[in-house]
């Protein structure tokens, strides 16, 4: 009778030796056979056995040059005084068949702590699993279903059924970005004024809205980005444009990112100056000023002008004091050209029709000569100069970064929408030289 595997409690293990060739019959004989009567009745292996107290004698044996080696086990539901007895009375066994052997008990395993073992180390798999499958916060919750929430606002505008936020219908200002992904990205974070061209060749709706809406173009900081500018330079009207930083795509910029970005927007003629278009521009009816961003009845900080609200989710990085008793002076009311002016409108005579900047260092040299594309970029790495004449339109952001420069001028075309001027700048164009 096989002993019940749900209740063996030790495994006996011993190893057995014979110098000749034996098999597991004679392994078992030998095992019952000289254990017989030495360990009195209570502990006679047959009769154990056969109480199911001793489970099947397992043999494991194999044959080598004329001896041979392998390993016994026996299951035991006995207690470890009675077992211990029994794994002694093995190694008294020195004949197997008509060979000299030697049995020596490797150990007695208890069964429990072994199958205890087992069911720890799987236990604590499977409370990692939980754990790892319960990271889920109340927080994550919410951000899930909130995200979910705006994910399902997205709608189809137009017969090309462009992905678009849910308030680009009735928005004054829109956002035109590369693809639905990007819609999605200003969605969750609560932008619902944008809408994809969904590839280089610009859709007739989008044509179409860039003549009635104030349209910032936001792609992506790469080729593709630039590629998509190209075309809907030459066929829609822009307003502003807004890049995502060099590298990096729309879709997976975060909330920071992406009001910073469009914080930095140019304005699509300076854009067009810095890059040679200028000749290539859609012109079309003027529009009123765009909304940054509409993200629908969240409240938001208001800012008054004739228009309405203008969202605006971060503040002003260089809130710049507002003079009292009339609009900011964009230049210099004087018109007498000191040595200084005149020798500032002869580099800007010079640098006509060249799209180039001259950076000046403190004595008015010239530290530097750069393409007006790559202006912005040499200002952010560049903090010597001190005065800047230029080919192109004079920007909210040139202005910001000469500010943080201590420039005391700035020489350009024209003026571009100048919101604040700072303190101690003085700013000139081409008309204010004019002699």
């Amino acid at each position: 009778m096989a002993i019940d595997p749900s209740t063996t409690k030790y495994m006996i293990q011993a190893r057995l030796e014979a110098e000749g060739i034996v098999e597991k019959p004679d392994v078992v004989g030998a095992v019952f056979g000289q254990t017989e009567g030495l360990l009195g009745e209570e502990l006679d292996l047959r009769d154990l056995q056969k109480g199911g107290r001793i489970g099947r004698i397992e043999v494991d044996v194999q044959s080598k040059k004329g001896r041979s080696e392998g390993t016994i086990l026996v299951p035991s539901s006995l207690d470890q005084v009675e077992t211990s007895i029994l794994a002694a009375a093995l190694e008294t066994i020195d004949r197997v068949g008509p060979c000299k052997a030697t049995i020596r008990v490797d150990k007695v395993e208890d069964v429990r702590v072994t199958k205890r073992n087992k069911i720890v180390e799987r236990a604590r798999a499977l409370l990692g699993k939980m754990v790892e499958e319960s990271k889920v916060t109340g927080t994550d919750l919410l951000d899930e279903v909130r995200q979910s929430v705006q994910v399902s606002e997205i709608v189809s505008f137009g017969p090309e059924r462009l992905p678009a936020g849910p308030n680009v219908a009735d928005s004054d200002a829109i956002i035109v970005v590369e693809g639905r992904q990007d819609v999605l990205n200003l969605l969750r974070n609560g932008i619902k004024n944008a809408i994809a061209v969904e590839g280089t060749n610009v859709p007739k709706t989008i044509q179409e809205l860039s003549k009635e809406r104030a349209v910032t173009a936001f792609v992506d900081g790469d080729r593709g980005g630039d590629l998509i500018l190209k075309e809907l330079l030459q066929v829609a009207e822009l307003d502003f444009i807004a890049r995502a930083p060099r590298g990096r795509e729309v879709e997976e910029m975060t909330q920071k990112q992406i009001m910073k970005a469009l914080r930095n927007k140019v304005s699509a003629d300076q854009f067009a100056e810095m890059s040679g278009m200028s000749g290539q521009m859609y012109r079309g009816e003027e529009k009123p000023a765009p909304l940054d961003v509409d993200s629908g009845p969240a409240p938001r900080p208001p800012v008054h002008e004739d228009r309405g609200p203008e969202p605006r989710p971060y503040p002003e990085p260089r809130p710049y004091p507002e003079p009292r008793g009339g609009p900011v002076p964009l230049t210099p009311t004087t018109r007498t050209l000191t040595p200084k002016l005149e020798k500032y409108q002869k580099m800007l005579t010079e640098l006509t029709g060249s799209n180039k900047a001259r950076l000046l260092a403190d004595d008015d040299s010239v530290a530097a000569e750069v393409p007006i594309k790559d202006l912005v970029d040499t200002l952010k790495t560049t903090r010597q100069t001190r005065a800047l004449v230029f080919d192109g339109i004079i920007t909210q952001r040139i202005l910001d970064l000469a500010a943080e420069m201590n420039m005391h001028s700035i020489v350009g075309v024209k003026m571009g929408t100048i919101t604040k001027q700072p303190a101690g700048l003085e700013v000139w164009t081409r008309s204010d030289l004019a002699s």
